[in-house]
């Protein structure tokens, strides 16, 4: 069953989504509850939890919930923009109107909020990007996308943890690990961070 609020990603209402998978994980019948950008995915054995009670379940504990705290843990990403590491800064700046200067600074001045985790292990999706930065996905995607690279598609912007096809503007890169299977959590950054990217 999936659950989707309506309109724009809100970090607000995001944080009441991850509070609310929190609060149903341990239900009987739940065997998981993964966020997603303004949804929740929630996977039951049928057979001892149906539907309509999840359901109902997951509506009393919506109508409950108490206010979600702001996020506690700050991440801070260096990143080198441009060059071979950012190869579409140049025309993803174009586009826009801007210099590559004030593109930079206008995607290193917001603190970003990890909405949910997905595409590769450890690929945060981060609500945050200024307007004026929203860039449609590149007509040609790539067959492979540099681990560390870090990309703008619509109105997010993310940071690739591994090498991989995508369609994204790569703007910069960082070497910070994003996943490590060896890691405990293996994936550096979990929903409801705030990370701040800072330009090398």
């Amino acid at each position: 069953m999936c659950l989707s609020l309506p309109g724009l990603a809100q970090p607000a209402s995001q944080r009441r989504l991850l509070a609310l998978a929190e609060q149903l994980r341990g239900t009987p019948g739940l065997l998981d509850a993964v966020p997603g950008v303004h949804s929740l995915t929630l996977v039951a054995d049928l057979e001892l939890l149906q539907a309509d009670e999840l359901q109902a379940l997951a509506g009393k504990a919506w109508r409950q919930l108490r206010a979600p705290q702001a996020p506690q843990r700050q991440v801070e990403l260096k990143v080198r923009y441009g060059g071979s590491d950012g190869p579409d800064l140049p025309e993803a700046a174009a586009r826009l109107g801007l210099s590559q200067a004030a593109f930079i600074e206008a995607h290193t001045t917001p603190s970003y909020e990890v909405a949910c985790l997905g595409f590769l292990p450890g690929f945060p999706y981060l609500l945050g990007l200024p307007e004026a930065l929203h860039l449609p996905r590149r007509e040609r995607p790539r067959l492979k996308v540099p681990a560390g690279s870090v990309g703008i598609g619509g109105a997010q912007t993310g940071v690739y943890p591994m090498a991989s096809p995508g369609g994204w503007w790569l703007i910069g890169r960082t070497d910070r690990l994003l996943f490590d299977a060896a890691r405990q959590p293996p994936c550096l950054l979990q929903p409801g961070d705030q990370l701040r990217f800072v330009p090398l």
